[in-house]
């Protein structure tokens, strides 16, 4: 038993050797902030014209508010985002309320509230820097393939790719404890995706495996992703045209627009080897042996 599971840890990348094997050596320092800036990482797919959610404004300066927010004053629906923030942070959703106010997890916020929130991103409260940059998007509209599974928030895929090849690939839902995101750290679902079939392996939330997701019972294990191909080739395009041979990309499926980037990663992160039951060092050896 114990051989069997020091051959599966050895498959297992751990950050050093994932930074130091593959990382460092695949993605110069220099290229970071193409990835890790948002506003500078949706220059590059609206270049490329890879579908992504459309910027409405991007705020530099505090004495910008204003005048910008004034003109967000004709959209229903915003999404705003520190440019340089990780893991979820700082992402604010609102929607307008028949009254004409602004809702935030159904708590209607000030004009003078959300000033001080786009504040609090310019002075890099959410990004550990000095300064950021606010980033106003359009709101996704979550497509409703994943509501059997779980049915408020909005569910993820995060594709791993290098030497832009697929490494890995997992779809992220929420729970009852993740308040309706889908980030790991957050309390969300990693579900492990086959990626030649495009189908659900199981689900793992960190200490337990499941074949039903674990608050509405939903089946999981060999449901069919949907826009699978498309969601593959949306990856290895944006692969393609970064700078980087280590990546992880971030894509949700809209209701009316189908999949689309959301992010694209420098270090994405390990657990989606315990999320699929298979370690990143062999497959990435195979890579690497195929050139």
């Amino acid at each position: 038993m114990f051989g069997r599971f020091n051959k599966i840890k050895k498959e297992f990348l751990g950050i050093n050797n994932r930074n130091i094997g593959f990382v460092f050596p695949s993605n110069p320092r220099k290229h970071y902030k193409l990835a890790d800036d948002k506003v500078m990482a949706k220059s590059i797919l609206e270049k490329h014209e890879i579908p992504c959610a459309v910027t409405y404004a991007v705020i530099e300066k505090i004495g910008e508010i204003p005048a910008i927010w004034e003109q967000m004053q004709k959209y229903d629906k915003l999404a705003i985002k520190p440019a340089n923030g990780s893991g979820g942070e700082g992402i604010k959703i609102l929607f307008k309320s028949e009254r004409g106010t602004w809702l935030s997890g159904g708590e209607e916020m000030s004009d003078d509230q959300i000033y001080l929130f786009l504040a609090t991103i310019i002075m890099g409260f959410f990004s550990l820097g000095s300064t950021d940059r606010v980033l106003i998007e359009e709101c996704i509209v979550p497509h409703d393939c994943f509501h059997s599974i779980y049915p408020a928030g909005v569910a993820d895929l995060r594709i791993i790719l290098y030497k832009e090849q697929l490494a890995l690939g997992m779809l992220r839902v929420p729970t009852d404890q993740s308040d309706g995101k889908a980030n790991l750290h957050q309390g969300g679902l990693g579900i492990g995706i086959d990626l030649e079939s495009g189908k659900m392996t199981e689900g793992y939330n960190g200490t337990e495996y499941f074949i039903n997701h674990p608050n509405t019972d939903a089946p999981i294990c060999g449901i069919e992703i949907p826009f699978w191909e498309e969601i593959l080739e949306l990856s290895l395009k944006t692969a393609q045209h970064f700078p980087l041979k280590y990546l992880g990309v971030d894509i949700v499926i809209d209701k009316v627009k189908g999949p689309l980037i959301m992010e694209v990663n420098v270090r994405p992160g390990l657990g989606i080897q315990m999320v699929n039951r298979k370690g990143l060092r062999g497959i990435l050896k195979k890579i690497d042996q195929r050139g």
